[in-house]
């Protein structure tokens, strides 16, 4: 597998339950897993906060921009019914750890 290089975190509070936020996850994994250019989504929550994420990672920034520009990307918000716009961070990986 090729390692990622690139990596999208999106972030965000949502008016969802936790058990709502899994059934959504659960409508639109299959739709994730048929991105190409995905290799892994985690999905987090931030038990402080009450903030979910989805942190992506990317086979290329060319991958992470087709994705930026997609109706699934751009449906996040509304399936998610997030509480305000949901933060959305974008890293270049320049090293990694382990292979």
């Amino acid at each position: 597998m090729q390692s990622p290089t690139a990596v999208l975190l999106v972030k965000f509070k949502s008016s969802l339950s936790m058990e709502q936020i899994q059934d959504v996850v659960d409508s639109r994994i299959d739709q994730f897993r048929a991105l190409e250019g995905l290799t892994q989504k985690y999905y987090l929550e931030e038990s402080a906060t009450g903030e979910v994420a989805g942190l992506y990672l990317w086979k290329s920034p060319e991958a992470l921009a087709e994705f930026r520009e997609s109706e699934l990307r751009k449906t996040i918000a509304r399936a998610y019914r997030t509480v305000g716009e949901p933060r959305v961070e974008v890293f270049r990986i320049f090293e990694t750890l382990r292979d």
